[in-house]
């Protein structure tokens, strides 16, 4: 029998930089006292009503146009009901029939065998991006057999990204997740720090024989991180495979992966489909959007979002920024990748570049090899590095003049990192570690070590 082809789709939610949530004043703040950011609208009384934070939609235009989608210039809001305790109004605003953003899409680097000189291009179909409002968050104690309800985040601002079923295995899943990640990072629309909440992702997997009918899909909900994407995926495919081949069928169920069995286990099944009983929401008008020919004359540009404003102010993206470095400093393309996956990198290693004479392909590899290991080994940031751009270009334009060795260019670095304060010419003065440049000094200094080792010296010579 032919191999089976696995089939990956993925739904993410992304939480929208934002001071305010989507439809209330209510702050926004990670880990603040529960219940303390809750709005008579975000708790559901009677009475209250939603308005529609600029920013938010502002940030999913953003990312639309980021994403190469068509903006909508008339999206609608819809009420999506499910009764959960952690859901107030017994429903969530989303955008159902006509969202934001639709047909977009977003190309990714992965390595093919591991191995980062070998790099392949891929690109999912982004089907569309909507606006919603996210849940309050339910805390289970055990202890006490009771769950508790804290609703601070009920009303933040969500954008939900669908991918297309475009992908084909946990690596490809990860990859793409990551630029996406990038991609909002680098335009500001969501900090996007998964450990957070702030990136949540849904993967709906599925196997079948080529030429057939997709098979039935599970989703794999709510992950928290790239590295455990990867492993969901990856499970529940061969969870699949195993099932068929022996003699089994999958269920079309919602799934979650435990990280420390480093499996899935199933949560509901989807057999019945839930009827979200989705309505227009009443209390919202249409939200209309406007590009540089559309906008009405004598608007007041604090009332209206204009696509084309924010088209042209829109910054370099992840791809042509990599482009950009290893145009401007003849480094290797997978090196470009390293330096922009980590928050920070890409400007200390320009910050070093110009500062030193050192060419930039001998900088990278300083930064790479010796300040990104150790910050890895150290569970440190780049801002947290102990070592300064200014520090090691210092360090690298003593190596540079041929004052110091690379053996002691290493010996400095170490001493830099205890973070004393010295500069690295005071820490080679200190250690004596200066090459000598002075021949005759060379020899009297030969000259000291024979004289002081005469006996050593015979044996050599009659040896």
């Amino acid at each position: 029998l032919a191999p089976w082809v696995p089939v990956v789709g993925l739904e993410i939610h992304a939480q929208i930089s934002s001071n305010s949530k989507l439809f209330s004043g209510s702050q926004v703040q990670f880990a603040a006292p529960p219940n303390s950011l809750v709005s008579f609208f975000d708790a559901s009384l009677p009475g209250t009503l939603p308005v529609l934070n600029r920013r938010c939609v502002e940030a999913a235009v953003m990312t639309g146009l980021a994403l190469k989608c068509s903006i909508n210039k008339k999206s609608l809001f819809d009420r999506k009901h499910y009764f959960y305790a952690d859901l107030p109004a017994g429903y969530q605003i989303t955008q159902q029939r006509v969202p934001i953003a639709v047909n977009g899409s977003l190309s990714y680097s992965l390595c093919i065998d591991n191995k980062m000189s070998q790099m392949v291009t891929k690109t999912v179909r982004i089907k569309q991006i909507q606006l919603e409002q996210d849940s309050g968050k339910s805390l289970h104690d055990d202890a006490r057999s009771q769950t508790l309800v804290d609703l601070n985040r009920a009303g933040v601002g969500l954008m939900e990204v669908v991918m297309e079923p475009d992908m084909c295995c946990g690596e490809e899943a990860a990859a793409a997740v990551r630029e996406l990640q990038l991609i909002l990072q680098t335009l500001g629309s969501s900090q996007a720090v998964m450990a957070e909440g702030q990136l949540r992702v849904d993967a709906n997997v599925s196997v079948h024989r080529p030429g057939e009918h997709y098979g039935v899909r599970t989703e794999v909900k709510n992950i928290n991180s790239v590295r455990f994407l990867a492993k969901a995926v990856d499970y529940e495919i061969q969870r699949q495979i195993e099932e068929l081949e022996s003699g089994g069928t999958i269920l079309n169920e919602t799934r979650a992966f435990d990280s420390k069995l480093g499996c899935t286990v199933p949560m509901r099944d989807k057999e019945g489909k839930q009827d979200y009983r989705f309505m227009p929401e009443p209390n919202l008008p249409p939200l209309i959007l406007y590009d540089a020919k559309s906008l009405p004359a004598n608007t007041n540009h604090q009332q209206v979002v204009n696509i084309d404003w924010i088209h042209e102010r829109l910054p370099d993206l992840p791809s042509v920024k990599r482009a950009k470095l290893v145009e401007r400093y003849g480094i290797l393309p997978e090196h470009s990748f390293t330096l922009l996956n980590e928050d920070g990198l890409a400007e200390f290693f320009e910050n070093v570049v110009k500062q030193t004479q050192m060419k930039p392909k001998k900088v990278i590899g300083w930064i790479l090899n010796d300040l990104l290991s150790y910050l890895k080994q150290h569970s440190l940031t780049v801002k947290e590095s102990p070592v300064s751009s200014f520090l090691l270009a210092d360090l690298l334009n003593l190596l540079e003049k041929k004052e110091i060795s690379s053996t002691a260019a290493k010996q400095v670095l170490v001493e830099l990192w205890k973070g004393e304060g010295k500069t690295p010419l005071e820490i080679v003065k200190e250690k004596k570690l200066e090459l000598i440049q002075d021949q005759k000094e060379l020899e009297q200094i030969c000259q000291a070590v024979i004289d002081g080792q005469e006996n050593e010296v015979i044996m050599m010579v009659l040896g």
